[in-house]
């Protein structure tokens, strides 16, 4: 990150007045809102007397400052590296409401005081209005020569938990609970499901179909037989093992709740867990299925002691329920504290929107620096959709291999995500946010101000709907949702809803659950494949990007920008180990993000298929697009649209072209020189000709390192024949083992002591 410019001394020298006494301080620019005195106080003490300016003309009225007068209740818990205003246009983007300045020269030496610990301490002075807080920061000034501030307005409570998330470069993730982490069943939901796929056999003529439902039965009958046990005899019976039940403490939740200790059977061999709500009742006893890669998401959270996010969770089931649920998902509370349970799990009701400002009604942060994991998109209100991850619903008897077929399990992806969303966010803040805000002054006005990151800007919508192929049939759902949860739990009959249950496939989610529904051919934004029987979201161009940076141990960043011009268009680069690999652009920064991955990808796979050169007996990929066959995914994403400026220089795709040559030259060289240390010099050589008269003249050149040849070239122009050494020089460096040349080389690292080269050369040593 390139360092921020100087910060400004807060204030220009101040005038000593020459004995003269106190002298009025400088008038506003012609043309500005006229400025209203008010008395400040800091509690009982009085601070002298401020000239307010409103930001916009308005007068008196628009001032936020009741009865005139300006009394700062504390200060706000200082900052280690974020100014107050970067983090106040974070959380209330462009809330200034008006700007004041001490009336007098020289100020009254409290608010003197008052003025240079705000700005040396990166605090801010804070005015409680009702629920609102107004944080005056102090702002240098090139002007005036008395203290100056800035007012901004912020939700109560908000600053002061935002302070230590930014400062510690942390977000918040939402989990929901059911179909996104876990499936849970009781005897009755595993009895409504096997009637309902036996209903549905009775019915069904196509012999493939019934075989999967009765694989699917037989899948339920197995866990419900456990389930069945465990609630008569507190043991189960795994694979001619008895397995007991372990009493597992429940810490309480709030102040004076007795102690409870729940019996629990874990069989980490079936990632199920058996647990009891109410341990005097045996009819509350749950099956669990956690979803595969759990843990992996989990250390990712809390690896070595760092925080990255703070978690939180927002379901539509019971609460006994979902606290019960979330403690098998983190028995040890390391990523929400037994004291902040009672804040931290929130429910939903059943067939309401979740929202992001609910989630955070403590104030504990701001919905702009949070993401949601979810397996549904529209239980949330729309405000937040654009900051939600849709993972698909986990599926266990449904599909029971799909989350381990899958080349990244789910919850790795959204691991990976998150990285990502981390990543861009702060990326943006330090390089963007933090620089501009050293430059701001006092003078400065509203349209200064530069744009705060969100969240969603680094995440791409996907739609994870269920999208049967002619052969498949819709799942039912798996688990308990919502207003089953209470019902099951409670003892309630269900006869009801399993009328319900012949006019739709289930009554246990809301409405506006999409998964049972089978999309037609415009329901879905899907890419087929060449044979037409794959369906690919695009979203998955981002996944597998992500997926091969971790598998390199070399980091995937996706850079955003809007256009100035009237079209507004997005634009999205994509760097792979700081090397820009892929650019797309969009109408929306989601599709601009997709288009970046796919060409990012694409280049990948010829740059790769360059790198190593044909192999005997493998066909090249020509010949492999132009037979329509392929072994990998890259084939399928292949478009004729190929960003050739995103491409590294390959001999096997070179045109004569002296201009094109020329520039692909400087660039294969800068890469060349980024590979070397400083102070090595890397000289492109002519070697002696060896071609005859008789013959077409050839060129030939070379590229040394500290006397060491690195590449060579012939061609029948001087330019091909430079730009041929080059790339094989290039290559050289990138695969190279020979300690004589890779003394002389610059290592790049990345994610603790993991040292990679170039993301080529990472992808080769991975192949």
């Amino acid at each position: 990150m390139a360092a921020p410019a100087p910060r400004p001394p807060p204030l220009a020298a101040l005038g000593g007045g020459g004995g003269a006494g106190p002298a009025p301080a400088p008038a506003p620019a012609v043309g500005a809102p006229a400025g209203v005195t008010m008395r400040m106080f800091h509690g009982e003490v009085f601070l002298g007397d401020a000239e307010v300016f409103p930001m916009k003309q308005g007068g008196e009225g628009s001032l936020p400052f009741p009865s005139n007068e300006i009394r700062i209740s504390h200060l706000s818990p200082p900052s280690e590296r974020c100014p107050p205003l970067a983090i106040l246009q974070t959380i209330a983007p462009f809330s200034v409401r008006c700007k004041l300045q001490a009336k007098m020269v020289p100020p009254h030496p409290a608010l003197h005081r008052l003025y240079l610990t705000c700005f040396n301490e990166f605090k801010s002075a804070v005015v409680v209005v009702g629920d609102e807080e107004l944080h005056l920061v102090a702002m240098p000034s090139k002007v005036v020569k008395v203290p100056c501030f800035w007012c901004c307005s912020v939700r109560s409570g908000l600053y002061a938990a935002s302070v230590g998330m930014l400062n510690l470069r942390c977000l918040a993730i939402v989990f929901d609970l059911d179909e996104t982490l876990i499936v849970a069943n009781t005897m009755k939901s595993f009895e409504d499901r096997i009637e309902m796929l036996s209903r549905r056999m009775d019915v069904e003529d196509d012999p493939v179909r019934v075989a999967g439902m009765s694989a699917e039965i037989k899948r339920y009958i197995e866990d419900k037989e456990l389930l069945k046990e465990f609630i008569d005899t507190d043991t189960v019976t795994d694979n001619g093992r008895i397995v007991g039940t372990q009493k597992e403490e429940v810490q309480p939740v709030s102040a004076g709740q007795e102690r409870v200790l729940r019996p629990v059977i874990r069989l980490p061999e079936r990632n199920a867990i058996l647990t009891r709500i109410n341990p005097e009742i045996r009819d509350t006893s749950v099956f669990v299925k956690l979803r595969p890669a759990w843990e992996d998401l989990r250390n990712y959270l809390t690896a070595k002691g760092r925080k990255r996010f703070e978690v939180y969770v927002c379901t539509m089931a019971e609460r006994d329920y979902a606290l019960e649920m979330w403690r098998l998902l983190d028995p040890e509370g390391n990523l929400i504290s037994s004291q902040q349970l009672s804040e931290r799990v929130v429910c939903v009701k059943s067939g309401s929107k979740k929202s992001l400002l609910n989630v955070f009604r403590d104030r504990g942060c701001h919905p702009k620096m949070a993401m949601v994991i979810d397996d549904r998109l529209q239980v949330w209100d729309d405000k937040d959709q654009h900051r939600v991850h849709v993972v698909p619903a986990y599926a266990p008897y449904y599909a029971p291999q799909a989350e381990m077929a899958c080349a990244v399990p789910v919850l790795c992806v959204a691991r990976n995500v998150a990285c990502n969303v981390r990543g861009g966010f702060f990326r943006e803040f330090d390089e963007n946010l933090l620089r501009r805000m050293f430059e701001l002054g006092y003078e400065n006005g509203l349209l200064d101000l530069p744009y705060a990151p969100d969240v969603g800007d680094y995440l791409v919508c996907e739609d994870t709907n269920f999208a049967p192929s002619n052969k498949d049939y819709a799942p039912i759902p798996e688990g308990m949702r919502g207003a089953e949860v209470e019902k099951r739990l409670n003892g309630q009959s269900y006869l009801g809803e399993q009328r319900e249950g012949q006019q739709t496939s289930s009554s246990t989610r809301s409405a506006d659950d999409e998964r049972m529904a089978i999309r037609g051919p415009g329901g879905g934004r899907n890419i087929h494949s060449n044979g037409g029987s794959l369906a690919i979201t695009p979203s998955v161009f981002v996944t597998v990007l992500l997926e091969i940076g971790r598998l390199c141990d070399s980091k995937v960043e996706f850079r955003s920008t809007v256009s100035n011009g009237k079209s507004m268009q997005f634009s999205v680069e994509v760097l792979f180990s700081n090397e820009k690999i892929g650019i797309g652009i969009g109408k929306t920064r989601d599709e601009a993000q997709v288009q970046a991955a796919e060409k990012a990808l694409q280049n990948l796979e010829n740059s790769y298929l360059s790198f190593n050169g044909p192999i005997a007996g493998v066909p090249d990929k020509d010949a492999r697009m132009a037979s329509g066959i392929g072994n990998g995914f890259l084939e399928d994403v292949t478009c004729s649209e190929v960003d050739v400026s995103m491409q590294e220089p390959s001999g096997s795709t070179l045109k004569q072209d002296n201009s094109n040559n020329l520039d692909k030259l400087s660039s294969v060289m800068g890469l060349i020189r980024e590979h070397c240390l400083e102070d090595q010099q890397v000289i492109l050589r002519d070697q002696v000709q060896t071609s005859s008269p008789a013959t077409n003249t050839e060129y030939h050149f070379q590229v040394e390192l500290a006397g060491q040849i690195l590449g060579r070239g012939v061609g029948s122009d001087r330019d091909v024949a430079k730009l041929l050494a080059a790339e094989d020089a290039l290559r050289t460096l990138k695969s190279t083992t020979d300690p004589q040349i890779r003394k002389y080389l610059r290592p790049v690292s990345f994610f603790g002591d993991a040292t990679v080269d170039c993301p080529l050369q990472s992808l080769k040593q991975r192949s």
